[in-house]
């Protein structure tokens, strides 16, 4: 009875032993692909617009406003106003309907992009609020979901934010909102008071 016990015990020990570091590995190494995807994904986002835009337009990248909530992949400071993308390497078929995200016959995403742009939007809003000149000025901020994926089959449905994929970005930011024109100077001011209320990922 002793020595029974005694292996089922050594058995069970040598089980928590072995799985717990490869369940442990499992876990970083899935995570490790999500971050490497979306980081390539945000990374295709920055060249095409540097290869593509004039110097009319300003970049932001990986900014963390002051008080959290999160990274904002990119923003994009654009004579017509004001653009907040949030940028997702995701493949297969997507379906976005209204503000809800699915990938059919696969488990679905963890993350609701459409949300995390109107938040973002949102963020950058009040953060430009926050200057008297600014807030007169009324600068125009609007939200973009970019999927970078080039084997991503999108199907939109009544999108409740603007979806585009990598190719059709930066024609939409130069041509978007051509009524406004906001001149460099005020450009600059608008970004240096973002990256006054925030920090960029170096």
């Amino acid at each position: 009875m002793f020595s029974t016990f005694q292996v089922g015990v050594f058995e069970e020990g040598l089980f928590f032993v072995l799985f717990i570091p490869l369940a442990l590995f499992y876990f970083y190494l899935h995570k490790y692909r999500i971050y490497r995807g979306g980081w390539q994904g945000e990374k295709q986002v920055s060249d095409l617009l540097i290869r593509n835009l004039s110097d009319d337009f300003y970049l932001l990248d990986g900014l963390y406003l002051k008080g959290g909530g999160g990274g904002i992949d990119h923003v994009v400071l654009a004579p017509g106003g004001v653009f907040v993308l949030e940028t997702k390497n995701w493949s297969g078929t997507i379906v976005c309907n209204g503000d809800k995200w699915q990938r059919p016959s696969r488990r679905n995403f963890s993350s609701n992009p459409s949300r995390q742009v109107k938040r973002n939007v949102a963020r950058i809003r009040s953060v430009l609020d926050s200057s008297p000149n600014l807030k007169r000025l009324g600068v125009w901020v609007d939200g973009i979901v970019v999927l970078t994926n080039l084997h991503a089959k999108l199907r939109l449905i009544e999108p409740s934010v603007t979806v585009l994929k990598l190719e059709l970005l930066s024609g939409y930011i130069k041509n978007h909102g051509r009524l406004r024109k906001y001149s460099c100077e005020q450009l600059e001011a608008v970004g240096a008071e973002i990256v006054k209320h925030g920090v960029l990922r170096v």
